[in-house]
């Protein structure tokens, strides 16, 4: 499409929540002092109880237009959910991101229906309260199924995406909004993100043992964990100059990058690597007086704050202040990262660093900059932090007015380049087939022309050959792992989906310390959803699988190839309504913008079903500079034989010296764990 992009700014955003359905009502709300956390007992038929934020049904009916629906089990299903519906037939979860999304384009005169507009849905488990429900489609499930309403009743024709990161998930929308915006892909973007709660998510969190019954207190010495919270939250994010963002005193969004602890899957990392390189990325190059604080993921648990307490200092940041939502909010999943945000900016404009509720003395190692109470803002913007599951970290700076100072130099040296596919991988339920070379430079897209070329030349898979099992070997993947691999005894522990990836991964060609991850599908992580569900039951036998849900999030499968290779480098998730290989690679190149990495691992993975599910991976280099070469430290990739097999790599971290020395360690850790039986530790 190629729209010039000076900068990307925000248009408009919204709010809503159980504090109100404008982001000035909430803010009004949060500056009162006023939180929407409250104490369930038998909620969902869950034995024990619980602090949250939820929606009043009947209050949520009559402030947003969302009308009670018959339950599941009204609806033939059995497992007596709460159910709500909005308008069209929409389920309750995207009748409320609706109606965030259409406040937030209110008044704006935007015209969606163009080809240079694209909506972005932020969620973790979308519609998962449907799950074994019953009277529902399998597809209802899929968030990328939601995301299609909710573009269609909104007016917008382009293929919607879901961001489907964990925790970080809302953050992780605005840094892929901003970039696809920059590099002219897109005018304009509509960032959305909502989750609900129910029994699913509660039990599962319980499961982890990471809910408090009482009002959250992050960073606080007397913290018992998280409350979970539901929400919707939009940001409204246009490309262009100083005209387009209506001159110099608009809110423009500056770096954002996505870095991994290569830790653990649900475990921060207590040195905060993840974290730090992600801080270090977006505020390199700013003075101390630019930022005016850091709003921080500030989750209430004990791993997790301490975690960001360590890499806020060690980024350098402990002077500037820092606060955390969720003693306001709880943890709203998939709405955080965008809520967070907006409530920020709205804060900022009126010159205020709102407090962080429920915090009284210090409760963590390092000397923050931490107060309950609302203070004056000074600076020129904020920095956004977040973590989630799969050792995924996000940050992004955010500055009020447009002038070449600290929070956007960083941007100027970011451009996107070409792709360059160096290695290809395809698992089926029928076997394994690649090659070496998948097809050279991609002209505008490194999976859409990898993928003709493989058609038109029919190769087989792994270096030119392709492999299959006997008719006695019924799980190829564990076929696969035994005879390639080996050598990894936590694949055991995982799910479908994550074993599928990890194999795949396994058979890439990667010698680059500065790779990402990027994978895409379209039935989230439905296999491990339902293995979850069978855990749940009611009475004196609730004890949910604290290492089943951990696998519920489709992300999680990046976390495991990053633990396995020490790749600190971005790791995402984003679900689509259909395999569109020209959309994954606008996506991709919108990656290489972030300079600090060489290439990534990516590519299509679906685990419908043991009968049907698709990896189909490619290792893409980032070709930039005007020789046009591919990037130095991934170019040894194309030096290897078509015959030779990597079973063990050379393990080479992200660029920490201090990672570097730590990361065999965690490697013998978590063989002992597997061998040992043990369960995953816990918890961000």
């Amino acid at each position: 499409m190629g729209f010039a992009a000076a900068m990307i700014y925000k248009i408009s955003d919204n709010i809503y929540s159980p504090l109100g359905t404008t982001t000035e009502e909430n803010f009004d709300a949060v500056m009162s002092g006023r939180s929407a956390l409250g104490t369930y007992s038998g909620r969902w038929d869950i034995p024990v109880p619980f602090c949250a934020s939820l929606f009043d049904d009947d209050e949520a009916g009559a402030k947003g237009n969302l009308t009670p629906a018959p339950s599941p089990r009204e609806r033939g299903g059995d497992d007596g959910e709460d159910g709500m519906m909005g308008a069209d037939g929409l389920t309750r979860f995207e009748a409320m991101a609706l109606l965030s999304a259409r406040q937030a384009l209110a008044g704006t005169g935007l015209d969606v229906s163009g080809e240079d507009v694209v909506f972005i849905l932020s969620t973790t488990k979308g519609n998962v309260e449907l799950l074994g429900s019953g009277g529902h489609r399998d597809e209802d499930l899929s968030p990328a199924v939601s995301a299609q309403k909710i573009a269609s009743r909104l007016g917008i024709v382009t293929p919607p995406i879901v961001a489907c990161n964990a925790c970080i998930s809302g953050v992780s929308a605005i840094i892929l909004a901003s970039r696809l915006l920059l590099m002219g892909a897109y005018r304009y973007a509509i960032v959305c993100g909502a989750d609900c709660q129910c029994r699913f998510t509660v039990s599962g969190f319980l499961s982890l043992k990471a809910l408090s019954d009482r009002p959250c207190r992050p960073f606080d010495m007397e913290r018992l964990g998280l409350n979970l919270g539901e929400a919707a939250a939009t940001i409204v994010l246009g490309a262009g100059g100083l005209a387009e963002g209506g001159g110099r005193d608009v809110w423009t969004i500056g770096r954002g990058v996505i870095r991994n602890d290569a830790y653990h899957i649900s475990s921060p990392s207590m040195r905060g690597d993840g974290a730090m390189l992600a801080l270090r990325a977006v505020t390199g190059g700013m003075s101390a007086g630019d930022v005016a604080f850091v709003n921080a993921h500030g989750t209430a648990t004990m791993f997790n704050d301490q975690m960001e307490a360590v890499a806020i200092e060690r980024a350098g940041l402990s002077a500037v202040p820092v606060n955390a939502y969720k003693g306001y909010y709880g943890h709203t999943m998939g709405a955080a990262g965008i809520l967070e945000t907006v409530l920020s900016m709205y804060a900022f404009d009126h010159h205020t660093i709102l407090g962080t509720k429920g915090y009284a003395e210090r409760g963590v190692s390092c000397d923050l900059d931490l107060s309950p109470l609302h203070r004056p803002a000074r600076g020129q913007g904020f920095i956004k932090m977040i973590s989630g599951f799969g050792g995924c970290n996000a940050a992004i700076s955010l500055a009020k007015g447009y002038e070449e100072r600290g929070l956007e130099r960083k941007r100027k040296r970011e451009r996107a380049c070409e792709l360059q596919v160096l290695h290809r991988v395809v698992i089926t339920p029928q076997g394994l087939s690649g090659d070496a070379n998948a097809g050279g430079l991609a002209e505008g897209g490194g999976l859409a022309e990898s993928a003709e070329n493989a058609e038109r030349e029919g190769s087989g898979v792994c270096d030119g050959i392709a492999d299959s099992p006997t008719e006695r070997e019924r799980d190829i993947i564990t076929w696969l792992y035994k005879r390639y691999v080996g050598d990894y005894p936590r694949f055991y522990k995982m799910d479908r989906l994550s074993r599928l990836g990890f194999v795949a991964s396994e058979l890439l060609k990667k010698d680059s310390r500065r790779l990402g991850i990027i994978l895409f599908n379209r039935s989230s992580s439905i296999v491990s959803d339902r293995a979850f569900l069978q855990t749940i039951t009611p009475g004196d036998g609730f004890f949910p699988s604290p290492g089943a849900f951990v696998y519920t999030l489709p992300n999680i499968v990046t976390g495991e190839i990053a633990l396995r290779n020490g790749i600190h480098g971005e790791t995402s998730f984003y679900i689509l309504n259909e395999r569109d290989d020209r959309l994954m690679d606008t996506i991709i190149r919108s990656a290489s913008l972030d300079a600090e990495m060489d290439g990534v691992i990516t590519g299509w993975l679906d685990y419908i079903d043991d009968e049907h599910f698709t990896a189909d991976f490619r290792l893409i280099g980032f070709v930039r500079g005007e020789g046009g070469g591919v990037c130095d430290g991934i170019a040894d990739s194309l030096t290897k034989t078509k015959t030779e097999t990597l079973t063990k790599r050379d393990i080479r971290p992200y660029e920490d010296e201090a990672v570097l020395r730590t990361y065999e360690t965690r490697l013998q850790r978590y063989e002992d764990e597997d061998e040992n039986g043990n369960e995953d530790e816990n918890i961000n």
